[in-house]
């Protein structure tokens, strides 16, 4: 299926390791200029010496300072002359269990999920605006739906969801998309699951045979294939939705302490 994304540019927050590089990378492989960056020199020349001569344009920066996801934002569009989609994917979680998490860990929690995300797509509109609209995939994760360990992770990942719903019907006149795909745990090498799988094999194996229909965990390329999709043209009636990529998994996390 050719997904239309051939002549367009797109940026990947979040995109030097994990499903953000796999997404940006799936991105370029169907024709997308990518836009990616990186908070250390070395990560980020490592990861544009993959696109193999493809259209690619990388920013060294923190996206938390104040302007720097709003730089990335402007700088990709006027390397490109022009911006079509994004996908904020960077995410994480500060702080542990509920008793023992402070307030603070809440925010700062919130802020590189939820304010990230509106800091990214409120910098692009005016990009969009230029080439007659656009689209957005908000990374968010089965946590926003399914209640685990780590409340505050969980709440901003639902906080994600339904942003996406809210802004795809305020801003489905100016033709811009806003939408959520929700991984599963996903294994990969260096990846937090695979370093959990290293350190205690016994409890992560039953922790997959229990929650896994299909017996294992999802790979990046499963994630950045419905990104893709999601992202690009073929999905333009795709609109305010969240789309589950689990395997059916149960349960979305293990408590590890």
């Amino acid at each position: 299926m050719d997904l239309s994304l051939l002549g367009k540019a797109a940026l990947v927050t979040g995109s030097t390791r994990g499903i953000g590089k796999a997404t940006a990378l799936r991105l370029s492989e169907e024709g997308c200029a990518v836009g990616l960056c990186g908070r250390t020199r070395a990560t980020l020349d490592a990861t544009l010496a993959e696109f193999g001569g493809r259209p690619v344009f990388g920013l060294e920066v923190d996206l938390l300072s104040p302007g720097g996801v709003e730089r990335f934002v402007d700088e990709t569009a006027q390397h490109f002359g022009r911006l079509d989609a994004v996908v904020a994917c960077v995410g994480g979680t500060v702080g542990g269990n509920f008793l023992e998490t402070e307030p603070e860990a809440w925010l700062k929690t919130f802020e590189l999920n939820t304010v990230l995300a509106v800091r990214a797509i409120r910098a692009a509109a005016p990009h969009f605006e230029k080439v007659g609209g656009g689209s957005v995939v908000i990374v968010a994760s089965i946590s926003g739906s399914k209640p685990g360990p780590r409340a505050q992770y969980g709440a901003s990942k639902a906080a994600q969801i339904s942003l996406a719903a809210s802004l795809a019907k305020e801003l489905a006149p100016q033709k811009i998309r806003i939408n959520t795909v929700s991984p599963g745990s996903i294994r990969w090498p260096g990846g937090s699951w695979a370093q959990r799988a290293a350190a205690m094999p016994d409890k992560i194996n039953d922790f997959v045979a229990r929650e896994f229909p299909a017996g294992r965990m999802g790979t990046l390329d499963e994630i950045a294939d419905v990104i893709t999709f999601v992202l690009s043209p073929r999905a333009s009636w795709v609109n305010g939705a969240n789309v589950i990529v689990d395997g059916a998994q149960g349960h979305p996390s293990i408590r590890l302490t």
